[in-house]
């Protein structure tokens, strides 16, 4: 069975498309994950600061 070089090329450039496909789709989730940490972090320093208004020292609240 010969096929004709073009359909090599098709084949080749599905495959090259499915694996950028994969590698964009990684790199993506890892952002999202990173941008979601420090999300959480900023809401978590938030919350903290805010009990401790609500606990005794509103001036170590206001230093950070």
């Amino acid at each position: 069975m010969d096929f004709p070089i073009w359909i090599y090329f098709v084949v080749a450039g599905i495959v090259i498309c499915a694996f950028m496909a994969v590698k964009s789709a990684r790199d993506e989730r890892e952002q999202e994950q990173a941008w979601i940490e420090k999300e959480g972090e900023v809401f978590i320093e938030r919350m903290k600061k805010e009990k401790e208004m609500r606990h005794g020292d509103p001036e170590k609240a206001h230093e950070a």
